[in-house]
C-alpha cells in the first residue's frame, strides 16, 4: 500500500483527488494521512467524501475512514466498471473522477456548485481544460444544466466520456499565433445590468478585440462571474473572476481581464491548467512538455503526489519565457 502525506506542499484537497484518481487506475491501494492539514477546517469535507464514494462505486472498491473531518482514509480500488452514473459537487468532484471516467467511458451527472471560489469555473473547464486533454486523446463533453453558487449550490452538469485505452503525450511549449479572445459573463437571480457591466469592464481593460457572451438566468442560487480565454494556434489560456457581495460588477470584469493579460505574457499553459495536466502527463505513453509562466505550489504538489503513485517521472527547469515541465510518462493502459 502506498502512503501519502496529505500535508505535503500546499496541503489541500488536490492531493486527495490526484492520489485517488491514480490509485483507481493503476489498482494500487493508498492510505492518505494528514488530509487537508493546512486548511482552516482540516480533514474530509462533504465533497471529498463524494469523490471516494463515487470511486468505490465505479471500481467496486472499498474505503475506510469515511467521515466528515476524517484526517486519514484508505482506498482499496477494485476494477473499473463501465457506463456508471453518479452525483457529487461539480468541478472538483469531476477532477477526482475524470481519469477513471475517461478510461471507463462513463456518463456522470454531478450536482453542487458550478462556479465557486478555489475551484475551476465550469466554463474554464469547457473552454480551456477539455481542449487540452483532447490533444491527449481524451474526448469529453460537459453540459451545464443549471448554475450553482455558494452557499446554496444547486447547480448541475452532465459529463459524457468516450472510452480511451491510453493517454497520448502532449506538447504545449509554443503558443503560436493568437486567433481570438473569447469569454462568458454570467449571472443568476441578479439584475441584467450585472452581466453587462462585467463584460463591458473586461473589454475596456483588455484593450483588444474580444467576444464576450452575456448569460443571465434564474436558478436555485444567486451569483455571478466571468471567464475569459485566449485561443492560440497551439493552446488556450484562461482566467476568471467571481462576483462577491459588496464588490461592484465592474471590478469583477476588470479583475478577470487583468488576470488574462498577465497569463498571456509568458508560457503556453496558464498557471491553473498546468497542475491539472500533471497526472495525465504521468500516465501518457511518451514524453510530454508544457511551458507555464509561473510554477505554482499546486503544480509542485501534484507532481509530488503523481510521482508518489507512479514513480519518478518529471523534470522542471527554468527557461526563457517561463518554467518547462517535462514528463516521461508510464504509458498506462487498462489491459
Amino acid at each position: 500500500m502506498i502512503t501519502i502525506d496529505g500535508s505535503h506542499g500546499e496541503g489541500g484537497g488536490q492531493i486527495l483527488r490526484t492520489a485517488l484518481a491514480l490509485s483507481a487506475l493503476v489498482g494500487e491501494p493508498v492510505r492518505i494521512e494528514n488530509i487537508r492539514a493546512k486548511r482552516k477546517n482540516p480533514g474530509l469535507a462533504r465533497q471529498h467524501l463524494k469523490v471516494i464514494e463515487a470511486l468505490c462505486e465505479m471500481t467496486g472498491g472499498r474505503a475506510e475512514g469515511l467521515a466528515v473531518g476524517s484526517t486519514a482514509v484508505e482506498f482499496h480500488p477494485g476494477r473499473l466498471v463501465f457506463d456508471i452514473g453518479t452525483a457529487g459537487s461539480v468541478t472538483l468532484l469531476l477532477q477526482g473522477l475524470f481519469l477513471p471516467s475517461a478510461f471507463s467511458g462513463s456518463s456522470l451527472t454531478l450536482a453542487g456548485g458550478t462556479d465557486v471560489r478555489w475551484s475551476p469555473p465550469v466554463d474554464y473547464l469547457k473552454a480551456v481544460f477539455l481542449p487540452a486533454v483532447k490533444r491527449m486523446g481524451i474526448e469529453a463533453r460537459v453540459e451545464v444544466l443549471s448554475r450553482g453558487f455558494y452557499p446554496r449550490g444547486g447547480g448541475r452538469i452532465r459529463a459524457e466520456f468516450s472510452r480511451v485505452e491510453a493517454v497520448s503525450p502532449i506538447e504545449m511549449v509554443h503558443r503560436g499565433r493568437l486567433l481570438e479572445v473569447r469569454g462568458r459573463a454570467f449571472s443568476s437571480n441578479l439584475p441584467v445590468h450585472v452581466t453587462e457591466r462585467m463584460a463591458r469592464s473586461a473589454l475596456e481593460t483588455l484593450g483588444r478585440e474580444a467576444t464576450i457572451e452575456r448569460e443571465t438566468s434564474r436558478g436555485p442560487s444567486a451569483g455571478a462571474g466571468i471567464v475569459m480565454w485566449a485561443v492560440y494556434e497551439n493552446t488556450v489560456i484562461g482566467a476568471s473572476a467571481l462576483g462577491e457581495r459588496g464588490v461592484p460588477a465592474d471590478v469583477v470584469g476588470r479583475k478577470a481581464a487583468m488576470k488574462l493579460v498577465e497569463e498571456m505574457k509568458r508560457g503556453a499553459v496558464d498557471s491553473h491548467l498546468a497542475d491539472q495536466l500533471i497526472p495525465f502527463m504521468g500516465l501518457a505513453g511518451g514524453q510530454s512538455r508544457i511551458l507555464v509562466g509561473e510554477m505554482t505550489g499546486h503544480a509542485q504538489t501534484n507532481i509530488w503526489v503523481t510521482e508518489a503513485v507512479l514513480g519518478e517521472t518529471f523534470t522542471v527547469e527554468e527557461v526563457e519565457g517561463g518554467v518547462l515541465i517535462e514528463a516521461r510518462g508510464k504509458g498506462f493502459t487498462l489491459s
